[in-house]
């Protein structure tokens, strides 16, 4: 019999205990600043908690959600989860058939969803099967096509600011998320309260992202991706002041509220960051004094931009590396005791790169063949991994939990990596993005991380198309500031460190390079638009 279950439950009632008085702030749709304290968000927990038994909705049970990071949204992360049932925190950006396939796969019981994506939901409506009940996210419903329909505000509001919590099996389901589906329909994760609980506590890790009580930390990262890699769960744990920026992520009112609100540590993926980088060197003063770290993911920023956060902002950048799959923190990158006495263009090259597997995290290298590869820094192989919070398997898909987990029971993150003998993994690639030229491997992700710390060049993605002789070759895509550059000067500054072989045959400058719902590059959609449009190479040019 176990003595005591690790549940999400114990960091609700651990805020309360200690941290009652520390602040929730939200920015709401009008720009307003919402404010309240831990004490007064779980009285608020209790009422909805309430309001889901008066419902009748039974244990297990599941509740869609589709909202910005905002105050209600931190209630609906603990109230159906505490008491038993799960929070399928569902990405509005998703293709229509894409939401309709996955919240009738969850078999969502409830839908509560934001003004702003009422127009989606209304559009869908028809075509779900077990939603029974919405929930606008406001104190009031506006018109709508949607029949059963209630205000969040009306819902909660009556009940009783003090539940009685189930003492909840660790291994239940808290949780429901789905990758974002690029490589064809969207895998569901469910997150189990044991797994999360030893996921917050690595976030805490001096060695990982070291939260804590003292900081003041902003999730810019959705809620709906990941559980918004993990921060609200580890601020509530750890006591820390907790900013939501809601629908508000621009670089000027992420840098303002910042600013405003104290914040020591902020999360993000990269491209929020370069563009923060961009508005802050056209404003005055010294913005960002407060801000301790910056906490990234999704791809490797440009170590120039590393270089500056730490030395001009003095905010250095932690990237973390994971997936879904794993709630989703594996490795990160941090300054060994080594690495500290290494010259600084060593340090920076290893900074940038995903970095060493967080503690109760493992981490191999395999090739094709299932044999491992050797920690030379070189030689790639498919990136396995372990841990104690990554998933056993996806939710109602065999066939993928088939071809995912290996004989010996490792995840196969579908990455491509190298390790180097300092124990740092850098990603190569994803295992569908690597170009296969001639029989040898050339890395997108390389490629592109060149391009970027060219000057001149705002973002850079490069994919491969099919070549008659050489059956794959790359082709770049590049975003400008600067008009002068061209492909000339990028060939020139790709030479400096890649082999002619390696160069892109086909430079192509756009306006902007289109990009998932998680904000990373929409590699499938440029390589067929390239194809569709232009053909396969070599081009008759």
């Amino acid at each position: 019999m176990k003595d005591y279950e690790l549940t999400i439950t114990k960091f609700l009632q651990r805020a309360v205990d200690l941290f009652d008085h520390k602040e929730i702030v939200s920015k709401l749709s009008d720009g307003s600043l919402h404010r309240y304290t831990y004490a007064d968000a779980y009285e608020r927990i209790c009422q909805l908690a309430h309001a889901l038994d008066d419902y009748g909705l039974d244990l297990g049970d599941r509740v869609s959600v589709m909202a910005v990071n905002h105050y209600r949204h931190y209630e609906l992360y603990f109230g159906p989860s505490c008491s038993g049932r799960s929070i399928h925190t569902t990405n509005h950006r998703l293709p229509e058939h894409h939401l309709v396939e996955i919240i009738n796969e969850a078999e969502d019981k409830m839908l509560f969803v934001d003004p702003a994506f009422l127009d989606t939901v209304e559009a869908i409506a028809d075509d779900l099967e077990t939603v029974e009940q919405y929930v606008v996210i406001d104190d009031e419903v506006p018109e709508t096509s949607l029949e059963s329909v209630v205000d969040y505000e009306s819902f909660i509001a009556g009940y009783d600011t003090e539940y009685d919590w189930p003492e909840l099996d660790e291994e239940r389901e808290f949780a429901l998320c789905y990758t974002s589906g690029t490589t064809g329909l969207p895998k569901g994760v469910q997150y189990r309260h044991r797994r999360m609980f030893l996921h917050t506590l690595v976030h805490g890790h001096v060695d990982v992202f070291g939260v804590g009580e003292n900081d003041t930390v902003m999730p810019v990262v959705p809620m709906f991706h990941v559980n918004g890699w993990g921060f609200p769960y580890s601020a509530t744990f750890y006591g820390s002041k907790l900013v939501l920026p809601g629908q508000h992520t621009g670089p000027q009112d992420v840098a303002d509220l910042i600013d405003a609100e104290d914040v020591t540590a902020a999360a993000a993926v990269p491209t929020i960051w370069i563009e923060m980088d961009s508005y802050l060197e056209s404003v005055a003063g010294e913005p960002l004094d407060s801000l301790d770290r910056v906490l990234t993911g999704g791809s490797a920023p440009p170590a120039s931009l590393m270089q500056k956060y730490e030395e001009v902002y003095e905010a250095p950048i932690y990237q973390g590396y994971g997936m879904t799959e794993a709630s989703p923190h594996l490795a990160n990158t941090f300054e060994t005791t080594e690495m500290q006495d290494l010259p600084e263009e060593k340090r920076y090259e290893l900074k940038r790169k995903a970095g060493i597997p967080a503690p109760g995290a493992r981490i191999r290298l395999r090739t094709q063949d299932g044999d491992p590869v050797p920690h030379d820094g070189e030689t790639p192989g498919e990136i396995h991994a372990r841990s104690p919070w990554l998933t056993d398997g996806y939710f109602e898909r065999p066939d993928a939990n088939a071809n995912s987990f290996t004989d010996d029971g490792w995840f196969k993150t579908g990455d491509v990596g190298t390790i180097d003998e300092y124990g740092y993994l850098d990603i190569v690639d994803r295992i569908d993005d690597a170009i296969k030229s001639g029989g040898e491997w050339i890395s997108s992700v390389e490629l592109e991380n060149s391009l970027i710390d060219a000057d001149g060049v705002a973002e850079a993605a490069v994919v491969s198309v099919p070549h008659e002789k050489w059956q794959e070759r790359p082709v770049a895509f590049v975003v400008t500031e600067d008009p002068a550059v061209d492909e000339e000067s990028l060939r020139d500054h790709l030479l400096d460190t890649f082999p002619k072989w390696w160069l892109p045959d086909v430079f192509r400058f756009v306006d902007e390079i289109p990009k998932t719902t998680t904000h990373k590059f929409n590699k499938k959609d440029l390589r067929e638009q390239f194809i569709e449009t232009e053909g396969e190479l070599p081009l008759d040019e």
